[in-house]
């Protein structure tokens, strides 16, 4: 359908401009009519050349999806119907992509398609968990209890997501840094003044030698050192993206130290708040660990749910085949022992996931604090080695002179 842009005033007087989606300008013009605005501008929008390219067209974030889950339970809560919900906050959103998706689902489910299935169909903004809870909450008549759940769920995920990510940034910011400024001196300041010195013909001590040597090299190599590590980058993806690969790299990384340690810990806090809020929302526990596995982000620890989910299936306790599995820690497993015994899982988890949370913060804090002095000395001592080595034979250019 077209959209129309419009200006106008409300009951009040005051200025009011937006865009509205109908027909045509008739049912535009009665859709505000309806809601007390008296257009003094009524056009159709542009057609926008890119619309119908996703490439072009603005990302849907997890706030605007976080913020959407909110207001759609405060809504519910406050008994207005859903579908009437849905096109409320769709038409006021102001990402294109997501008010499209928000329509489509309104449109599908004033059709009769159940919530949750309208959400399937946008995968990529919508994950089999939200969609799931959502199932849940409309079969036990509490979908408003489910989404606000939901968002506070969405809310400390993406907290924790940002603790890491500012934890990796600095490093990779210095990181590169380093690596440019490496790059600078050995391609264009060390060949000044390996010229000079040659020009003195005197014999250059062994560090000046090394950097020269050093900066010769990546003169007449750059272009094949950025293709082969374009090709090494190509091919880590490729094996990654395989099952094997994706299996062994992970299982790796979960061997590093102080980042393996890191990497477990958010694991096992991602696993027990959704498992915990899944199963307080009422979605059975096989139903849970599916979606738990396929969203935990490392393979070994999907394994180890799927193999968890294959052991309860045939009757087993859950703490007993997440013990075997070697990859969650004892605390854990005791903690959903005692929590599955008292019949209080779901509570529990939420114990675990608000104490792996602070685990998280202790573990990123000690981190960043290892890394900083790192980062000084490693910069300090490349920056200073290059530049001592560059001076080295200034000392001795008296001698050479006389």
């Amino acid at each position: 359908m077209p959209h129309f842009n419009w200006k106008g005033k409300n009951s009040y007087g005051e200025k009011r401009k937006g865009v509205i989606e109908a027909p045509n300008i008739e049912a535009a013009r009665a859709h505000l009519k309806k809601i007390r605005i008296t257009p003094s501008k009524l056009k159709e929008k542009p057609k926008d050349l890119l619309e119908n390219i996703e490439f072009f067209q603005p990302k849907v974030t997890g706030k605007d999806v976080v913020i959407f889950t909110r207001q759609l339970s405060t809504m519910i809560d406050a008994g207005l119907p859903l579908v009437q919900g849905l096109e409320i906050l769709g038409n006021q959103q102001d990402n294109p992509t997501f008010k499209k998706i928000l329509l489509q689902v309104r449109s599908d489910v004033e059709t009769g398609t159940t919530f949750a299935d309208a959400l399937k169909k946008h995968p990529k903004v919508f994950d089999s968990l939200f969609c799931n809870m959502v199932e849940a909450g409309e079969i036990g008549g509490i979908l408003d209890t489910i989404l606000a759940r939901l968002a506070i769920f969405m809310e400390k995920n993406m907290t924790l997501k940002k603790r890491v990510k500012g934890a990796m940034t600095y490093p990779i910011i210095c990181l590169c840094i380093s690596i440019i400024i490496l790059g600078v001196i050995l391609i264009f300041v060390v060949p000044v003044f390996d010229k000079m010195f040659t020009d003195f013909g005197a014999a250059l001590p062994v560090p000046t030698q090394i950097v020269v040597s050093m900066s010769n090299f990546v003169k007449n190599n750059f272009l094949y050192g950025l293709v082969f590590i374009a090709i090494v980058i190509f091919l880590f993806k490729k094996f990654y993206a395989t099952e094997r690969g994706e299996k062994k790299i992970d299982a790796m990384v979960l061997q590093l130290p102080i980042v393996g340690d890191l990497v477990r810990k958010v694991a096992v806090a991602k696993f027990s708040r959704t498992l915990g809020t899944m199963l307080k929302s009422g979605v059975p526990i096989l139903e849970s660990l599916a979606v738990v596995a396929k969203t935990s982000g490392n393979k070994v620890i999907e394994t180890a749910v799927f193999r968890t989910a294959d052991a309860i299936s045939e009757g087993r306790p859950i703490a007993e085949p997440l013990e075997e599995t070697g990859v969650f820690p004892g605390m854990v497993v005791q903690m959903i022992n005692v929590g599955e015994a008292v019949g209080a899982l779901d509570a529990m988890l939420e114990k675990i996931a608000d104490f792996y949370d602070e685990e998280v913060d202790q573990a990123v804090d000690n981190l960043t604090a290892m890394i900083e002095p790192f980062m000084m000395v490693f910069l300090g001592g490349l920056i200073g080695g290059l530049v001592v080595a560059m001076y080295l034979p200034i000392f001795k250019m008296g001698e050479v002179v006389g």
